[in-house]
């Protein structure tokens, strides 16, 4: 192809920031500059870095279980409970040297 032809800008090239801000209305920050740029929420203030939302997967009976747990300690007075707090006490106590070595 002649070099005259060739486009100087590949319009397509820059398809993530045209969604991002066109479609999403947000800028996508990437590189070293996304490291050192907090994270905003829907509302505008900057999200928090001090932990992270995640999904696991559980058994029902062990989500019931963990239910459970979380309404007998509402009903003992400890009005905040809740399945995260138990969890992090739970792993907390976790010693791994005392585990039985698994059968493989």
């Amino acid at each position: 192809m002649k070099e005259e032809k060739l486009m100087a800008h590949d319009p397509l090239s820059d398809a993530d920031a045209i969604l991002s801000e066109e479609y999403y209305g947000r800028r996508v920050v990437r590189g070293e500059d996304a490291a050192h740029t907090p994270k905003r929420r829907a509302g505008g203030g900057t999200r928090p870095t001090h932990y992270k939302v995640i999904c696991i997967s559980m058994y029902t009976r062990d989500i019931e279980e963990l239910e459970a747990k979380v309404a007998e300690l509402k009903r003992r007075g400890w009005t905040k409970a809740n399945k995260s707090q138990l969890i992090r006490l739970a792993l907390s106590q976790l010693d791994l040297d005392k585990l039985p070595t698994p059968r493989q």
